[in-house]
C-alpha cells in the first residue's frame, strides 16, 4: 500500500534552521519521492518501508533537540503526481 505524508518539523528553540535543514537533507538522501515547499515536506512511498524510515528519522530529530514538534498528515495513496485543475 502506498501513502503520501506531509511533514512539518518545528524545533522550539532559536537555532531551528539547522535542525530543519539536517532533517530535510536526510529525507532527500532516502529512496523515497520527495516534494518540498516553504511550509512542509511531502514524502511518498510504500507504507511499511516509509514508516520504518520515518520512525528512525523522527527519533533521531527528537534525540538531537530538547523541544521539538512534528506535524504529520497521511493519505492512503500516492499523490506525488497530483496537479490542481483550477
Amino acid at each position: 500500500m502506498n501513502v503520501s505524508i506531509e511533514l512539518t518539523l518545528l524545533p522550539l528553540n532559536n537555532d531551528f534552521e539547522t535542525a530543519i535543514k539536517d532533517f530535510i537533507i536526510r529525507l532527500r538522501a532516502s529512496e523515497f519521492t520527495l516534494l518540498e515547499n516553504p511550509m512542509s515536506t511531502q514524502i511518498y512511498g510504500e507504507y511499511d518501508s516509509l514508516m520504518n524510515f520515518l520512525n528512525k528519522e523522527i527519533k533521531l530529530a527528537f534525540d538531537q533537540q530538547e523541544n521539538i514538534v512534528v506535524n504529520l498528515k497521511m493519505v492512503k495513496s500516492d499523490r506525488s503526481n497530483y496537479e490542481p485543475n483550477f
